[in-house]
């Protein structure tokens, strides 16, 4: 009686890395596909991050933060918002115009265009008055107005807080008081530009 032969087993098969690598990835996509959130879901996070964002940018808004140019007048320190800054010059001469007002000092030509240029020392009765050699004038103006302020330095630019304006000490005189927004904490008094253009006492280019 012969016996049967019994089957021999089967090679194993080479383990293929490539293959495995690639199942592998496959798992782990979609196991990261469970946390994504539905297309529902990741439009109501998308508005939720953008209404924290409206209202963290409202937060600086309320800030209210400006920037001012600095200048200095009889040794006192003076600021104007950059907004109304339209250049910041150094001339040497002025040509002077009979019968105008005391604060006009006079005017001089930028660039083919005649600017008329005030001695705020006058309106805020500080001493010296006048043009020294080589003084810095601070162009301001609007869309209908524009004039130069002589200053006795230029300092700079810096940011302040509307908020952390204080009212002039009432010592503070003389008719240009009344173009005084306020007074920084470190004594710098900040002009009200946009009201010094829209005051018809001011309105140089008609007198002129």
């Amino acid at each position: 009686m012969t016996k049967k032969k019994q089957p021999l087993p089967a090679k194993k098969q080479p383990v293929n890395r490539d293959d495995v690598h690639s199942r592998l990835e496959a798992a782990r996509q979609a196991i990261g596909q469970i946390g994504i959130p539905a297309e529902d879901d990741r439009k109501r996070i998308l508005k939720e991050r953008a209404r924290l964002l409206a209202k963290e940018e409202e937060k600086i808004l309320d800030r209210d933060t400006i920037f001012i140019v600095e200048f200095v007048l009889a040794s006192e320190h003076y600021g104007i918002e950059t907004t109304f800054v339209k250049e910041i010059l150094q001339i040497r001469e002025l040509t002077h115009l009979p019968g105008t007002p005391p604060f006009l000092l006079g005017v001089f030509n930028i660039r083919g265009e005649i600017c008329p240029v005030i001695d705020l020392k006058t309106l805020f009765s500080l001493p010296e008055r006048g043009l020294a050699e080589f003084n810095k004038v601070i162009v301001i103006g609007n869309e209908s107005m524009k004039f130069g302020i002589v200053t006795d330095a230029f300092v700079g630019s810096k940011e302040i807080q509307r908020i952390s304006l204080l009212p002039p000490p009432p010592t503070f005189t003389g008719s240009g008081a009344d173009y005084v927004l306020g007074v920084t904490p470190e004594t710098v008094v900040v002009l009200d530009g946009g009201k010094m253009l829209a005051d018809k006492n001011l309105v140089v280019n008609e007198q002129v």
